[in-house]
């Protein structure tokens, strides 16, 4: 274990050595946190804290749990979210997306293996159920360069030995994603791979008390975040200087101060350039009296994705009657769908008894109804009628499950489109709506300026 000093000087001495979350009460928290704004704003909103430690026990213990299952040896994680789920660390998250230098391996019997960065060890050390920390999981070119074969060898060699002293020995192995020579490698050493991500995602699916609790402070957070984005939005729109990236920047700097993490998407866009959806955000300079539409796909404190959607009419005229209709049709969309949902409920069902928007925004319907969320946007997804796939998606809704329930709503060859997104807790007799954010008052027909 690497050692190294630590600054145990405390945050608030008068909370003594744990926060309410159960984290170090101290200046060098090493996990990533929530910041003293976020702890305070959710004080003042009554909110419950996570117990962190029993979250991290929670999501081992159902990970595990799937292994044993499916009869596997082990599961060999590299996607970055998956090491969020299994270990609770993060290094460089981002970067580590296209240079994957971490692993995870969870044997059958539990024991935990996390090679990490060769400098950074100790970014795992608060979480005891990382049982040990290594390095040499870089099978990228830009760091072994034509020697990635050696690399590879040596790496599936020691998930050959840990397998064989944790895992029983069974060579049947979970792999979520890895490069080519290490699949290669471990091959070579007699694993049969199997789906690791089937595991990841349905380990994921349902969540534990804690991280429920923990998606109600993120949620906090990111409403606070957005009311900033619309504060700055309707100060500054149309003064011939803003642009959407002025706008767009603002909901991640109050992501930032609060303690999130990054945001995966640019979906801000405003005016025509709304008309298709999923253009990006850019330096397009906004006017009175048009739309600004987005999707936050915001990873925030905790790690926690909090997706929902608005649009937001900005500007003193009336919008015209075709886009209120539109904002309407998007809300009866969300909302009679949003009414399906109860544990038990089959994916297919949801399909096929779905809100159907008029004929004219079909064509650019949104590429899903609702999709599964939690530290990203996760399995289950449900399809539109006509593009589920049999098959795909044949189970049910379960407690526990976080779904987002999607619209977007705009003609070909529009010059708007409307998206709205909320985002669901299944509980054991129905859901709840955890999004509070309003819908645009002028929009949904109502008078200008009232939000």
């Amino acid at each position: 274990m690497n050692t190294h000093y630590r600054d145990r000087r405390k945050i608030d001495p008068t909370r003594g050595d744990t926060l309410p979350d159960g984290t170090p009460n101290d200046q060098d928290r090493m996990e990533i946190g929530p910041t003293q704004l976020a702890l305070t704003e959710w004080a003042e909103a009554g909110l419950t804290l996570p117990n962190l430690l029993a979250m991290r026990d929670y999501r081992w213990r159902r990970l595990t749990r799937h292994i044993v299952d499916r009869e596997y040896g082990g599961l060999l994680m590299f996607d970055p979210l998956n090491i969020r789920y299994a270990t609770d660390s993060t290094n460089m998250q981002l970067w580590n997306t296209h240079n994957p230098f971490r692993a995870v391996l969870l044997c059958a019997d539990g024991y935990m293996v996390i090679w990490d960065y060769k400098n950074s060890p100790f970014l795992s050390e608060f979480n005891p159920l990382v049982r040990e920390q290594r390095s040499g999981a870089s099978m990228f070119y830009f760091s072994a360069g034509d020697r990635i074969d050696p690399v590879a060898d040596e790496f599936a060699n020691e998930v050959r030995t840990l397998v064989a002293e944790h895992g029983g020995g069974n060579r049947r192995l979970a792999v979520d994603k890895i490069m080519l020579h290490g699949a290669r490698a471990l091959q070579a050493q007699g694993f049969e791979i199997m789906d690791g991500e089937e595991v990841t995602e349905k380990s994921r699916a349902v969540k534990g008390p804690d991280e429920i609790l923990a998606m109600r402070c993120a949620n906090h957070a990111c409403e606070t975040a957005v009311r900033g984005m619309e504060d700055f939005a309707r100060a500054h729109s149309g003064d011939g200087k803003t642009c959407e990236d002025d706008i767009w920047a603002v909901l991640h700097a109050e992501n930032i101060r609060r303690g999130g993490e990054w945001i995966e998407t640019r979906l801000l866009a405003s005016g025509p350039r709304t008309n298709p959806w999923f253009q990006e955000c850019g330096p397009r300079i906004t006017r009175p009296n048009e739309i600004i539409s987005f999707d936050t796909d915001l990873i925030g404190s905790y790690g926690i994705c909090i997706d929902i959607s608005r649009s937001w009419w900005i500007g003193d005229a009336p919008p015209r009657p075709d886009m209120v209709y539109a904002m309407q049709h998007a809300h009866d969309h969300i909302m009679t769908n949003m009414q399906m949902l109860k544990p038990g409920v089959t994916i297919p069902e949801l399909t096929a008894n779905a809100h159907r928007l008029d004929d004219k925004y079909q064509a650019q319907k949104y590429g899903c109804l609702m999709h599964g969320v939690g530290l990203c946007d996760e399995w289950p997804m449900v399809a539109y009628p006509d593009k589920a796939v049999p098959g795909a998606f044949d189970y049910a809704l379960e407690p526990g499950m976080t779904i987002c329930v999607e619209a977007c709503v705009g003609e070909v060859g529009g010059d708007f489109s409307i998206k709205l997104e909320d985002q669901v807790l299944i509980t054991d007799d129905g859901f709840e709506n955890l999004t509070t954010y309003p819908f645009d008052a002028a929009l949904m027909g109502g008078p200008i300026g009232l939000r």
